[in-house]
């Protein structure tokens, strides 16, 4: 598996098939589809944790990988290797799996967990190189719309999958999902020609990249206030927003114990089947109206689901609840990268960059699995929901008040890198 190709041509190349690319999403939503939600919901209604115990777990492991996401992107913009580096994680992410389903006590689900949130980090950020390794620049909103596409559609998928395999086999047998469909992932990555891939435009680099500067050079990470302001709008949107989808399959799963998966799998494919259609629609519309608007839409129906929630217990409202989901995070899938390529275009750091604001996106999500335990330990769901409400407000009040707009003719955008680049 040679991926040392030098640079090409910033065509995408004859041998290469998008639907290499749109089987890659697909796969990898499989893969990380068959675990999330469904071990918080194992854990409580299967081994009998309590929900602090579950946040200890979450938050020890998204807080151990949320530090290696800007490290993660630095290396990615460093090697040309990208297919291998999806290789390994997908290699890695399996026996996560299998450890968990073998050996469902605290210290080794800790362990695994873990590793498995490191090597999580490496997918989103990899995906976004070869995407912009293999498209030109005119491209990239339409193709980030499809990559969001087809990660949903494989949500659905797998959610499928994983409720008949829960009910059928028992919800520990959901966790075999993950080698199956990571092998076929892998497959999937090979099979797009390293020689179809621009390292320097994976990386996002351009004539304008200051020459003195490496792929790991971490001082342009603070020369750009718009790179700022989005990360801490992510990490604020993230907070808000990670938690609901776990409490409100608990809910779901405790009042329906022995369709626990089933009742998570509706929530997820209610969200899903919403994100797919959003995604194509936040591609073609960030490039008529602009990035910024879109993701306000997309910031403000966050605080109305979580109030929302707080109407009623009754099943079909929760999973109908959901579906405002699918609003928030497909916009969130097809702009961040986006916006972080219209910031970092021409510097080469764009993989360092999108670390660091998946970076602030884990510290919000990872503090907030142990924040909304605590709170439904002691004061219930509703006041949980409640909280993320509040959250949700003041990550749109910094997006609409800070954030300026990112997308930007060439020429701008060359102007912008430059002074990114300059000394």
């Amino acid at each position: 598996m040679d991926d040392t190709t030098p640079p090409r041509k910033a065509q995408t190349k004859p041998s290469f098939r998008p639907a290499s690319l749109d089987a890659l999403n697909f796969l990898l939503a499989d893969v990380r589809g068959a675990l999330g939600p469904y071990l918080n919901v194992f854990l409580i209604t299967q081994q009998g944790w309590s929900q602090s115990s579950v946040g200890v777990v979450t938050t020890i492991g998204g807080l151990i990988g949320l530090t290696a996401q800007t490290p993660v992107g630095a290396t990615i913009d460093a090697t040309p290797a990208k297919r291998a580096v999806v290789v390994v994680a997908l290699s890695a992410l399996a026996i996560g799996a299998v450890v968990i389903f073998a050996v469902p006590s605290f210290w080794p689900v800790l362990a695994a967990n873990t590793v498995m949130a490191v090597i999580g980090d490496v997918f989103g950020p990899a995906v976004a190189a070869l995407t912009l390794g293999l498209f030109a620049q005119g491209q990239l909103a339409a193709r980030m719309g499809r990559n969001g596409a087809f990660d949903h559609a494989g949500n659905v998928v797998v959610a499928l999958v994983a409720g008949g395999i829960g009910w059928l086999f028992g919800q520990s047998a959901v966790f075999l999902l993950v080698p199956l469909f990571a092998v076929l992932a892998i497959g999937a990555v090979l099979s797009i020609p390293a020689a179809a891939i621009d390292h320097e435009r994976a990386r996002g680099a351009g004539p304008t990249s200051g020459a003195d500067r490496g792929p790991d050079d971490w001082r342009i990470l603070f020369k750009s206030r718009p790179l700022v302001v989005f990360a801490l709008s992510a990490a604020l949107f993230h907070f808000a927003n990670a938690p609901l989808l776990p409490l409100v399959g608990q809910k779901l799963a405790l009042a329906n114990k022995e369709f626990a998966t089933a009742m998570m799998s509706s929530c997820i494919i209610a969200a899903q089947l919403v994100m797919l259609p959003i995604a194509l629609f936040a591609g073609q519309k960030a490039e008529q109206w602009g990035r910024k608007p879109v993701l306000l839409i997309g910031f403000a129906i966050l605080p109305l689901r979580a109030l929302l929630y707080t109407f009623s217990n009754d099943s079909a409202w929760l999973i109908g609840v959901q579906l405002l989901d699918g609003v928030g995070a497909g916009i969130w899938g097809v702009l961040a990268p986006l916006v972080v390529a219209d910031v970092m275009a021409g510097t080469g750091q764009y993989n360092l960059a999108l670390g660091t604001v998946a970076t602030a996106q884990g510290i919000g999500a990872s503090l907030s699995g142990l924040a909304a335990g605590l709170v439904v330990d002691h004061f219930g769901y509703n006041a949980a929901f409640a909280c993320s409400a509040g959250a949700s407000l003041v990550a749109l009040a910094v997006l609409g008040l800070a954030l300026p707009e990112t997308g930007r003719p060439k020429e701008t955008q060359a102007a912008l890198a430059a002074t990114l680049t300059d000394g």
